[in-house]
């Protein structure tokens, strides 16, 4: 229950994109508001509902989408786009100042609307119907979709006939979690939540129901149920099958940007290491000019990348190592023998790998992050320990939500 309903005015855009205002000392937080409006809000602790837009603002947009505000897959549609883009650059300008550099930030690269390729749903069992969608704003309620104007056609155009599978496969009480990506030759769906103790019959059903969707590859919780055609992605010149539910770069679009980024900072160099490689989105296509030595923690995403390399002709030699460099980083003296690294760890950072790499002689690295504060936390001991910043490059493929890509090319 809310604890009061008050008028707050908004100050500004917090981390995340909420608004942010002050009530009798102290921050609250308003989604869905612009700094300068007046709302009227039900105040729940240090967070505000919004009950009536007192004064809006002039940088108010239209939303690209039906549900916006209900589903919590976007967060900031209701920002122009000039105000979008300087909010966007702005998290990344503030994270460098805080980490005391300085330093250029080159033109934001925009993945376009409707190219996420891949999609989370959820689905589960609701008073004996099948709800499936997104999950709301910060709730683990179901928003069932009929529009998204942020991932692909094809996906969209799926939804509905992922309600036949849900309905065979959801347990009675918890929720099914439907990885659904779109590759070159259909859609690979994976599903994890699924009871361990599911029937033969309901395996058959599943099976059937993925043949009539035209799947390219039906996977649940992380096994292969059946498979019409092995889920191909280009990465470079080789044809990649991921893993079930293995990570990818959301968009097509912005995954060619960033490896063109990529490839542009490690130019020239003979033998590269790619550090947290998942299933060869940098490696593979940088083994047209390079041998490279792929490293990952997850032993799917680098069996993928050994097959790929394997059957791919004209490339350089790619070898795998599993390891997990949060833990075990490689260190200065295994990486003596590069040339060049790429680093695109998850959102936590990679301080430890990052800190080798950083007293390392290697010459020429590329920094890939989706985090500004932990990318500038890593980006300060490169350049302490002697690097220049050459080129920052902002990429947007996750539209609408608070979250960036960056691409950093350094030399030494």
């Amino acid at each position: 229950m809310p604890d009061q309903t008050v008028n707050l005015v908004i100050q500004k855009l917090g981390a995340q994109g909420d608004g942010i205002a002050e009530h009798e000392g102290r921050q609250v937080f308003v989604p869905l508001t612009l700094p300068g409006e007046t709302v009227r809000a039900e105040l729940s602790g240090d967070r505000a509902r919004v009950v009536e837009l007192v004064t809006p603002s002039p940088e108010r947009a239209q939303p690209k989408c039906s549900h916006y505000g209900e589903c919590g897959g976007c967060s900031l549609q209701h920002l122009s786009d000039e105000t979008y883009a300087a909010f966007k650059r702005s998290q990344i300008a503030q994270s460098l100042s805080y980490a005391g550099i300085d330093a250029q930030i080159a033109p934001t690269i925009m993945a376009p609307p409707r190219s996420r390729r891949r999609a989370i749903l959820a689905a589960h069992r609701a008073q004996g119907r099948i709800e499936i969608g997104f999950h709301g704003r910060r709730s683990h309620r179901i928003v069932p979709i009929t529009d998204c104007a942020v991932i692909r056609p094809a996906l969209q155009a799926l939804l509905p006939g992922l309600r036949e599978i849900a309905a065979i496969a959801a347990p009675p009480h918890d929720a099914l979690t439907i990885a659904a990506t779109e590759t070159l030759t259909g859609i690979d769906l994976a599903i994890t939540g699924v009871p361990k103790n599911l029937s033969a019959d309901a395996r058959a059903a599943l099976v059937q129901a993925a043949t009539k969707l035209g799947l390219a590859r039906l996977s649940l919780n992380g096994e292969v149920a059946a498979e019409r055609t092995a889920p191909i992605l280009r990465m470079g010149n080789a044809d990649v099958t991921p893993p079930p539910g293995g990570f990818l770069q959301a968009s097509a679009e912005a995954e060619s940007a960033m490896v063109r980024l990529v490839a542009e900072a490690v130019a020239g160099a003979k033998r590269i290491v790619d550090l947290f490689a998942g299933a060869g989105t940098f490696s593979l296509p940088l083994a047209a000019h390079a041998s490279v030595h792929a490293v990952e923690g997850e032993l799917a995403g680098l069996a993928a990348i050994d097959k790929a390399s394997r059957r791919t002709q004209g490339i350089k030699p790619v070898t795998i190592e599993k390891r997990d460099l949060c833990r075990q980083p490689l260190t200065r003296l295994e990486l003596g023998k590069y040339d060049a690294a790429v680093i695109d760890p998850p959102r936590a950072g990679a301080e430890a790998q990052t800190r080798e790499l950083a007293g390392s002689k290697i010459g020429h690295a590329a920094m890939v992050s989706c985090n500004a504060q932990t990318f500038a936390r890593d980006l300060k001991m490169m350049l302490d320990a002697g690097f220049r910043l050459e080129r920052l490059t902002p990429i947007d493929q996750f539209l609408w939500s608070p979250h960036i890509e960056i691409v950093a090319a350094l030399r030494r």
